[in-house]
């Protein structure tokens, strides 16, 4: 085998290491301030040069595809566990508290979760799964009595919105306050006296 020169090894650990610390730095951006902090801003944080940082992430996108892969995975898998409750109304109950905790602990995972990328076909698909689990689950919720008859996904998007609003000085004060605020919601969309109509709510309305 042919040996590699001692520069070249020092220039990949180099290479992986302004890696490490470009997604470490934007997992931390992200989650105080969502996705609006700049990639200047991401780079000075992490220390690294702008043209550095674009070399290993050519595109926003990218790089928040590869900062919340992982997350991203977890909260769809965290869907269809709930989907495949026997319980639908359990199911239901526990998809509501994790986004919305998710979201308070993380602005950035929630935006990244909900926001539509145009070259992110993964990301769209899982998304698209995680959508129709949750719609199977609210018509099975539905079924059993449990869910009010007039509950729309788009109440999803209503709770996401108000949860979002939620700003205190810590994240564990952020979080008791969703919390509180998410068992308001499930009391309300227990099968109770009809609402108003529903409003048609996007993404971008729940992102704010």
């Amino acid at each position: 085998m042919r040996d590699v020169p001692a520069e070249t090894t020092h220039l990949r650990a180099d290479a992986r290491q302004n890696r490490d610390r470009i997604l470490d730095s934007a997992r931390e951006a992200f989650a105080a301030d969502g996705l609006d902090v700049s990639m200047t801003e991401i780079a000075r944080r992490a220390g690294v040069g702008v043209a550095t940082l674009y070399r290993r992430f050519p595109t926003k996108e990218a790089l928040v595809r590869e900062v919340f892969a992982e997350q991203l995975a977890a909260c769809t898998g965290e869907v269809h566990r709930a989907a495949a409750d026997p319980d639908p109304w359990r199911g239901f109950c526990r998809v509501v508290a994790e986004l919305c905790e998710m979201q308070a602990r993380d602005r950035g995972f929630s935006a990244a979760f909900l926001s539509a990328f145009p070259d992110a076909v993964p990301v769209d698909e899982m998304r698209a799964r995680a959508e129709e689990a949750f719609s199977g689950l609210v018509e099975r919720a539905k079924g059993v009595g449990a869910l009010r008859p007039d509950f729309t996904v788009d109440d999803l998007m209503l709770v996401l919105m108000a949860n979002n609003g939620l700003v205190t000085d810590s994240v564990d004060a952020t979080v008791a306050a969703s919390r509180r605020l998410v068992a308001y919601f499930l009391q309300a969309f227990q099968a109770r006296a009809p609402l108003p109509p529903p409003v048609r709510l996007g993404l971008r309305d729940a992102l704010g």
